[in-house]
Order: C-alpha cells, then sequence, then structure tokens
C-alpha cells in the first residue's frame, strides 16, 4: 500500500513539473501565435468555437466547448428521424441484375443478336470487352415469377427473397459514375471515386453521435474466406474526420476486434489506473496544441477499455435459440460466413450500434455468370431474408433502415463466348438495382424503370448522390447542411449534388 502511495505521489510531481515546463511563451510558440482555439474551431467545424473565441473565451475554454460539441455536435437531427439505425448489405462485384431482378423476357427472342448501337449509344467499355467485335446478347437462363401482393419479379435464384418482397422497396434504376470496382466501390461507400473521403458510416457517427457508449457507433464485418476484388479499410474509414469516427472492424475468431484483449498473463487490474494518468498527460498535450486528435484518441482508448467486456457479451451466440440459426441457414452456425454475419448484425443493432456494414465479395462474373450468380445466391438469399424477418418480429424493422445492393450492375451483352447455357457479364454502371427495406421507406414498391435490355434507365433515374441523399434524409438529416470544413472547402457526403428520392418514401 505504502509503495502504489509513493508512486502516486512521484507521478503527481512528474505532471507538476510537466505543467511548470508549459510556460506562455512555449504555448503560444506552439500553438501557432495563440490562435489555438480558432484553429480547433476550424478542425471541429462547430459554431460553438467560434462563438466562444468572438466573446474572448482563451483557449482553456476548450475543452468544455469541446465537450458541449460532442453532445450535439451540429443540433442534429433536423427533423423528425424515421430511421434509428442501419445495416447495409454490400454485396461487392457487381450483382447481375438481369439474373436476380431486372426481369426482360422479350430478350429470349434476341438470343445471340448484336447490340443495337442505338441502345449502347457509346458508352464507355471495359478493358475487359472493349476489343469485342460484336456485343452478343444474353438472355438470362433464370426462370422469373411474380411474388406477394406487390407483384415483384424474382428469378429462381432468391426463393427466400421471393417470400419478402412485400417488405422490400426496390430501385431498379440506379447509376453511378463509376465503371471500375476500386472507385465504384469507393463511390458508394464515401461519395467520391477517390479515396480519402469519410465513409457513410462515419458521416452518421459524426452528425448522430452514438446510441451505445459500450460499442462503437459504426461496426464493419467481411465474409470470410471469400474471393473477389479486394477491400480496403479507407471503404470504412474516417477520412478527414476525428478518428473516433472511423468504422472497426469486428472478425470471426478468438479476437473479434484486433489488440483488444489483454496480453497474456496480465490481470489487467492496473488498466484503469493507466488510462487516468494517460488521461491525465493528454489533456496537458490538449492544453498545449489544442489538437481535437488528442480527445479523439482518448476516447478511442476508453471506448476500447469498456469494449474488453461488452463485445464478448455481444459476440456470444450461445444465447440464440436453435429456431434462429434454423431461419437464417445453417452457415450461421459458423462465424464470419455471411448467414454469420447477419445474425451478428442483428445483435449488434440490438445494442443500438448505428451503422452495420456487411461486405460480401464474389460477385464478379465476367466469364460464368449463371452459375457463378448462382453459387451467390446459396451463401446470401436465406441470411437476406432471415434479417428481415428476425428485425421485423422484434419490432426493430420499423426504425431500422436495411440497404442491399453492389457497387454496379453487368451487360445485357456477353463478355467472352455466349453459349445457350453459359455467357458472361461485364461491369454496367448506367443500369443497375438495389433494394432497402424497413424504417421509412415503401414496402413492396418498385421505383424506377429501365429498357428492354436493361442497358438504360427510361424512368426515374437515382444516382448514388441520390441514393445518399435519401439515407441521410431517413435519419433526419439535410444532406446539404452536414458538412465538415476541410483544407479551406466545407464537404458533404453528396458532395454538390443529390436529391432525395421522395417518391420511396412512406
Amino acid at each position: 500500500m505504502c509503495h502504489n502511495h509513493d508512486i502516486i505521489k512521484s507521478n503527481n510531481e512528474d505532471f507538476q513539473e510537466i505543467e511548470k515546463q508549459l510556460s506562455r511563451r512555449n504555448f503560444l510558440t506552439k500553438s501557432s501565435m495563440g490562435i489555438g482555439a480558432l484553429a480547433l474551431g476550424t478542425l471541429l467545424h462547430t459554431d460553438k468555437v467560434w462563438s466562444s473565441v468572438e466573446k474572448g473565451l482563451d483557449a482553456s475554454n476548450a475543452e468544455a466547448v469541446l465537450a458541449s460539441y460532442n453532445k450535439n455536435r451540429l443540433g442534429l437531427p433536423h427533423y423528425l428521424p424515421k430511421a434509428k439505425r442501419i445495416v447495409y448489405l454490400f454485396q461487392s462485384g457487381g450483382p447481375s441484375q438481369l439474373d436476380m431482378f431486372d426481369y426482360k423476357p422479350k430478350l429470349r427472342q434476341m438470343f445471340g443478336k448484336d447490340l443495337p448501337e442505338s441502345v449502347r449509344q457509346g458508352q464507355r467499355l471495359t478493358g475487359m470487352s472493349a476489343e469485342q467485335n460484336t456485343f452478343p446478347i444474353a438472355p438470362s437462363v433464370m426462370d422469373f415469377k411474380q411474388y406477394g401482393e406487390s407483384r415483384a419479379w424474382v428469378s429462381e435464384l432468391m426463393p427466400y427473397t421471393a417470400e419478402i418482397v412485400d417488405e422490400l422497396c426496390f430501385i431498379k434504376s440506379m447509376q453511378t459514375d463509376a465503371i471500375n470496382h476500386d472507385p465504384a466501390i469507393t463511390f458508394l461507400q464515401t461519395g467520391n471515386q477517390l479515396p480519402g473521403r469519410p465513409s457513410i458510416g462515419s458521416w452518421l457517427s459524426y452528425g448522430l453521435g452514438s446510441d451505445n457508449e459500450n460499442l462503437p457507433t459504426f461496426i464493419t464485418l467481411i465474409t470470410k474466406n471469400m474471393g473477389g476484388q479486394p477491400l480496403y479499410s479507407r471503404l470504412w474509414g474516417n477520412g478527414f474526420l476525428p478518428t473516433e469516427h472511423q468504422g472497426v472492424q469486428f472478425r470471426s475468431g478468438k479476437d473479434p476486434v484486433l489488440y483488444l484483449s489483454d496480453p497474456e498473463n496480465y490481470d489487467g487490474i492496473d488498466r484503469r489506473q493507466m488510462l487516468d494518468y494517460l488521461g491525465k498527460l493528454n489533456t496537458l498535450q490538449h492544453d498545449v496544441y489544442g489538437d481535437p486528435e488528442i480527445n479523439a484518441r482518448m476516447a478511442q482508448y476508453e471506448m476500447a477499455f469498456r469494449m474488453q467486456t461488452s463485445v464478448p457479451e455481444v459476440t456470444d451466440m450461445s444465447d440464440e435459440p436453435d429456431y434462429i440459426f434454423d431461419m437464417y441457414g445453417k452457415d450461421s452456425r459458423d462465424p464470419g460466413t455471411y448467414a454469420a454475419n447477419c445474425l451478428m448484425a442483428r445483435k449488434l443493432l440490438e445494442k443500438d450500434v448505428k451503422f452495420v456494414q456487411l461486405y460480401h465479395q464474389g460477385w464478379d462474373q465476367h466469364i460464368g455468370c449463371p452459375g457463378g450468380v448462382r453459387s451467390q445466391c446459396k451463401l446470401t438469399d436465406q441470411a437476406n431474408a432471415a434479417l428481415i424477418k428476425d428485425l421485423k418480429q422484434r419490432g426493430m424493422l420499423e426504425d431500422t433502415l436495411v440497404v442491399w445492393g453492389g457497387e454496379f450492375g453487368r451487360t445485357v451483352y456477353s463478355q467472352g463466348q455466349l453459349t445457350l447455357d453459359n455467357y458472361g457479364r461485364d461491369h454496367h454502371p448506367k443500369a443497375f438495382t438495389m433494394w432497402m427495406a424497413g424504417a421509412g421507406v415503401k414496402q413492396g414498391f418498385t421505383f424506377g424503370e429501365t429498357d428492354d435490355f436493361s442497358y438504360n434507365v427510361v424512368k426515374d433515374p437515382v444516382h448514388v448522390h441520390d441514393f445518399h441523399a435519401t439515407l441521410m434524409h431517413l435519419f433526419g438529416i439535410d444532406h446539404e447542411l452536414l458538412t465538415f470544413k476541410h483544407q479551406g472547402r466545407r464537404f458533404r457526403l453528396t458532395d454538390v449534388h443529390g436529391n432525395v428520392v421522395k417518391d420511396i418514401l412512406s
């Protein structure tokens, strides 16, 4: 006991010595001639900080201002939200809308014919099919039927999705600017084709904060052992927003979050004391530099400390009854599979995690499209439907937004050799299908229409920026007002575009 007292006394003396060394001259020099409070206001994009400076409050008030900022960052939501949380089921690679949802029966009469130039209209091609001399039409080999009261068209590949069509809002007129995977995925996830912008989840975290202090606001899950286009952590990154808003990846296996578990043979008894002293050091550092990332770093340390208890609890599946596993499918008992991640997503949403992002790779069928799409639907169809049913039976679907879709669609013409039962499909950014369900969107509704070739949108186009604007609207956010000042410019998720698609709102 006496030994601990001596340690605490010694540490306090060290802090006092550090404070003495931070003279007024040193402070002014390191805070750029005394404008630390102004710099803080610029970095944080908050009018409260600026008004404090205008009223003559000095940098010593920055911490109090920051605390106020964190409680109600921008006075959000701007209006009553329909959605409290979201799960985004991202299908990486570009699912073929022609083989799943966008039924085009007239194409069977045009098998093998060259796609008319009047349809293609000189649109950009990828390097994979740019050298083709012809573009033979490849009708889907899948059987389609109409389901539910909404009479939605669904192919034979998705019998479970067919059961829930009256819960879904199909958008068949999605459009994007990107034709290759990495820029297209980056565009869907961040609103820009170039890396470096904040992801959707980071914007929601920044604008609305957390509803659970013991878990991250934004969590990412990736299907294990799936080949396909690479996924980079910047897709769930915070970009230029404070780092506490970045997504946290949960993995399958012993350690769901890297570096969260205590080292072997360490009992963690003094962890709280260590964080307290570290907090004092960082507070001194913040007083000198006024850098908000110092506070963000401490927020992450504290979150990691709380997650040592909350993560094992939320990732424990032992309390799930057999009928739930049966509903999601046999793979749901295998951590890291798509089905298991859908079930994990539901558990995280129950804990009021605001944004849960699932990534599932393998939808890039340049060759062998029928077999490839069939395999992917077998891995995902049952779990997608189960997640909708599960949320609904728990009364959560009414304030949970569910989004399904990839980065673009696939071409009606065959890439490579075309046979009666096989074909490949290249990337197609000008027309593809997504669906949404739950909070604030119409049930059993289809929006938008493509031409007879599923190549051009002929009614109600929905651009990626429109999709983002609508998503933000469902969370009570005016997408034009949620901005962040970076390098002299105010940025937003929707850049300088985007309109709310009001016709899909309930």
